[in-house]
């Protein structure tokens, strides 16, 4: 049995039993949000050095620190090739494959993913952010969507204008989470390629959990149906969304950090909504785990 991994940059994952925590709380500030390629890369060094050989699900804390899945997934190219390649399958209510100009971001790990020789495609599940609108496809990184190697699966967001430029195929849209699992599910039913699982719980409706994003609609048994669906196929997997108060000590980053308009959070509030967001992970552990 693999056990699961804490990186503790923000101290915000609650206590795990059997997991093995890092204390990267030095890189917070560092790599939250966004960062530079180099200090990416330091980070990297540093992480490859900290991480044992076998592992089982990594937990990262904040959402902002989402672009951490990107190291993760590299480090399975020992493992897989384009002859024998994995699919990466992305719970957001982001599509994260937007352009950032000043290095990496939370929101923009998802076409180095893409551009992976191992990586067959990427799935971004459960989107209902107007970034994936009409009015900010600019915004959007096209390459991997005109190669067919990333889908956006989304809800309440119109995504019509696609189909116009011959992206109809990139961009899926459901009346339901219900209709969108359930597609994608009958879609995936015969395909035996392994699977990375990455979870952002903004995907979940602020009824179920609170996260330091705008939240999605879905419900955690539409986790919980993909997780045992695809669960033979599961060889590794990442869980982010958890809820902490941050304020950069970066000018430049309080500036983009404001411009994506992340909701405050209520620090009358803060130590519920993290326990429940503890209880939520107990329960994608245990449905994760072998």
């Amino acid at each position: 049995m693999t056990h699961p991994i804490i990186l503790n940059f923000d101290q915000s994952v609650g206590e795990i039993n059997n997991a093995k925590i890092i204390d990267v709380t030095q890189w917070q500030d560092t790599i939250r949000f966004g960062c530079s390629e180099k200090k990416f890369c330091q980070f990297k060094a540093e992480l490859q050095q900290s991480l044992p050989e076998h592992y089982g699900t990594v937990l990262m804390g904040s959402g902002d620190y989402h672009h951490i899945s990107l190291l993760l997934i590299e480090r399975l190219a020992k493992q897989y090739s384009a002859e024998n390649p994995i699919q990466v399958i992305v719970f957001d209510n982001h599509p994260d494959n937007m352009r950032y100009l000043f290095g990496i971001h939370c929101g923009s790990w998802v076409s180095y993913v893409a551009s992976l020789p191992f990586v067959s495609h990427v799935h971004v599940l459960g989107i209902t952010s107007h970034d994936i609108g009409l009015s900010h496809f600019w915004e959007n990184r096209w390459k991997p969507l005109f190669q067919k190697k990333l889908t956006y699966w989304s809800l309440d967001v119109n995504v019509s204008w696609a189909n116009k430029i011959g992206l109809g195929q990139a961009f899926r849209h459901f009346s339901t989470p219900d209709d969108l699992i359930a597609n994608f599910l009958s879609e995936q039913y015969h395909s035996a390629e392994p699977v990375y699982l990455s979870i952002d719980k903004d995907v979940l409706s602020e009824k179920v959990i609170h996260t330091n994003w705008d939240q999605g609609q879905l419900q955690t048994y539409h986790l919980l149906d993909t997780i045992t669906s695809l669960k033979q196929r599961i060889v590794a997997s990442d869980i982010t969304g958890e809820l902490s108060i941050w304020q950069p000590s970066n000018w430049f980053k309080r500036l983009l950090s404001s411009l994506d308009k992340q909701p405050a959070i209520d620090a009358d509030n803060l130590l519920n909504w993290q326990q429940a967001q503890h209880q939520l992970n107990l329960t994608l552990l245990k449905a994760l785990s072998v």
